[in-house]
Formats: structure tokens, C-alpha cells, sequence
């Protein structure tokens, strides 16, 4: 971000929109993610509140890639008013100025589910997660909003497959210390495009699309979901493989399995459909393929490009993941070799 208001700027904007009792007193910069945005906490003796900055210029843009519509609205706004009606907590929006690029929302603290590990088992943090995607994903196919900027993007085979290309440009390309063939590229070109068509032939639904325990917060023992303003239509088992092939949190896999069953048993129970579990368990797996070679490719972009070193530490289990899957499905065998020959520590 070119230009960030001063600490004066933002105290006197939340005192203004907020009409606190008592002036604020203290900014704080909060720790910022892979976005381009700003956060500070501002707050005084007795209440605190988060102002979100953005570059007003590109503020209504996905940074993750999707097209849709001509927006009118921004996207964190617009999807946060449909995320509450759906009876899904999101942060509380207290003021919006479109022209300064400011936001004050609710504060939410600083116990994100990964920190929640901490002091927490994992089934006591986890199923609740899921049983939060489960309510969401149902509640939004009974309630197909279009005027929700969601509904007018999604993953289609073009956005699949620049994401896989992605982890190409950035990752394999980058971290190899062998050029591509040119019968690699071909036959790397072709798994691509034949993973991209398999996804994009499922069923589509509201999407998240960051569903993992970074966007994920723990307040008064209630989980409330941040970051959702690149959401766009989705396969149903997309979050599921946001939440438990993390890149920040490596579950077993006998716990993996178990979360989801109880992912098909909280769908069955929402919507009354019985998804079959074994078809489920191979689109998981094919689901991890991209997601997570997306991931370690975007990670090295972050670093390279943003200048954003944080998220290189979780490329090695991204990758993991990916071979774990990959072992699960044979058909994308020639995918593994070309992998495992220019990354073999994969």
C-alpha cells in the first residue's frame, strides 16, 4: 500500500463513527496476512475496535484470481451482509468510509483456531470448524443470493487451471534445478487441464475459498469467520480441504478421516442428502492436488513478489499433502513422476 493515514487519522475516524463514550487512546498495527490491506486496533480504558485500511484503488479486486461482474459494493461488505443472514458469525462492521479506504469493524481478539491448539485437543477445536462449514454450505444452497458478489464468480476450469500454472511459474520452475522438457511441460500441461475439467464438472455452491485456522477466530467460545471477501461457487468439499490440509496445522490422518465423516454426517443432517463417502474421499484427495499446489506456488509468489518471507515455512507441507493425495490416485501417476522427478524432496 502506497500511503497509510496517520495514527491521528484513524483515532479521530473511530471516534467519529464509533461515538465512543471515551476518546481512543492507543493504535496498534496488527500483523497482517498475504493481503494488501492494513489492520490497526484502536482502542481506550474500556473498548477496542479494528480499522481495516485498503488501497482504494484496487479494493474491490480479488487478489486471488476470478472474474465476475461489474461490482458496485465492496466485496467484504457485501459478503459479510450475506454471511450474517445466513446465521454465520462474522465480524461486526461498524463504519465504512469509501473514499478515505477505511473500515472500523469489531474487535475480535487474537486467538485464531491455530493459536486455540494451544490449549485446546484437537477434536474440541475442529469439529465445531466443521460443523460451521457444513451449516454455511447448506444454509447457502437453500438461500442462492445473486445479489452476493459470490454468486457471480467461481471456479471454472480457466481459474483451476491458472492456479496449477501458478504453482508451475512459481514453484516447480523456480525451486528445480532442471529446465522443463519440453515433453514435461506437455504432459504437465495436460494433467493440469485434465484436474482443472474433473473440478469443474462438480457441482458449485458458496465458497469461502480461505477456509483454513488463520481465518478462523475464537471469541467468547464461538468460531467467527474472517477473510471472506474473495468467496465465489465452489465444489461442497472445497473448504473441508482449506480446513484439514492446512498448511499452518498438520492434523493425523486417522483425524482427518474422522472430520469427514463428520463433515457427510452434519451435510446429511442439514440438507437430508447422503453423500457418498467414498466418492467424497477421491474428490478430497483430488481437491488437495490443486489447492495445495496452488498454495506452495503462491507462497514462493508472496515471497518474491510482496516481498512476504512468512509463508515459506508452510510450502514443505503443502507439498506433503500433495503426495499423500497424489499416492491416492492413480490416474494422476504421470503427474507424480513429473513432480517427483524435479522435486524429488517432495
Amino acid at each position: 500500500m502506497s500511503h497509510l493515514p496517520d495514527h491521528q487519522t484513524i483515532l479521530r475516524f473511530v471516534e467519529r463513527t464509533t461515538k465512543s463514550t471515551l476518546p481512543m487512546r492507543t493504535v496498534e498495527a496488527l500483523q497482517g496476512q498475504a493481503s494488501s490491506r492494513s489492520y490497526f486496533r484502536v482502542a481506550n480504558e474500556v473498548e477496542s475496535f479494528v480499522v481495516m485500511v485498503m488501497d482504494t484503488a484496487t479494493a474491490f479486486q480479488s487478489e486471488e484470481g476470478g472474474t465476475g461482474g461489474s461490482l458496485t459494493e465492496l466485496p467484504f461488505v457485501n459478503v459479510q451482509r450475506y454471511l450474517t443472514r445466513l446465521g454465520v458469525r462474522v465480524p461486526r462492521i461498524f463504519a465504512y468510509d469509501a473514499r478515505g479506504g477505511m473500515m472500523v469493524t469489531e474487535d475480535l481478539g487474537d486467538v485464531t483456531l491455530e493459536r486455540a491448539l494451544q490449549t485446546s485437543d484437537f477434536a474440541s477445536v475442529y469439529v465445531p470448524a466443521v460443523r460451521l462449514a457444513a451449516h454455511m454450505r447448506a444454509s447457502a444452497e437453500r438461500d442462492n443470493d445473486r445479489g452476493c458478489v459470490a454468486y457471480s464468480r467461481s471456479f471454472d476450469e480457466d481459474l483451476y487451471e491458472w492456479e496449477l500454472q501458478h504453482f508451475r511459474e512459481w514453484g516447480l520452475e523456480l525451486w528445480s534445478a532442471d529446465a522443463l522438457t519440453s515433453e514435461d511441460r506437455r504432459t504437465l500441461d495436460s494433467a493440469f487441464r485434465e484436474v482443472a475439467i474433473a473440478l469443474s464438472a462438480l457441482p458449485r455452491g458458496f465458497t469461502h475459498r480461505d477456509f483454513q485456522s488463520r481465518n478462523l477466530m475464537v471469541k467468547d467460545r464461538s468460531l467467527v469467520l474472517i477473510d471472506f471477501q474473495d468467496a465465489l461457487l465452489g465444489p461442497r468439499l472445497y473448504d473441508l480441504v482449506a480446513l484439514l490440509r492446512d498448511s499452518y496445522v498438520e492434523l493425523p490422518g486417522v483425524f482427518v478421516d474422522q472430520m469427514l465423516d463428520e463433515y457427510l454426517f452434519a451435510m446429511r443432517e442439514e440438507t437430508g442428502e447422503a453423500m457418498d463417502r467414498a466418492e467424497s474421499k477421491r474428490t478430497f484427495d483430488l481437491l488437495t492436488v490443486q489447492r495445495k499446489l496452488k498454495d506452495a506456488g503462491r507462497f514462493e509468489f508472496i515471497h518474491r513478489v510482496k516481498g512476504n518471507p512468512n509463508f515459506l515455512p508452510a510450502i514443505a507441507p503443502s507439498l506433503r499433502y500433495v503426495r499423500l493425495a497424489l499416492c491416492r490416485l492413480p490416474e494422476l501417476r504421470i503427474l507424480k513422476a513429473v513432480i517427483d522427478r524435479y522435486l524429488p524432496e517432495a
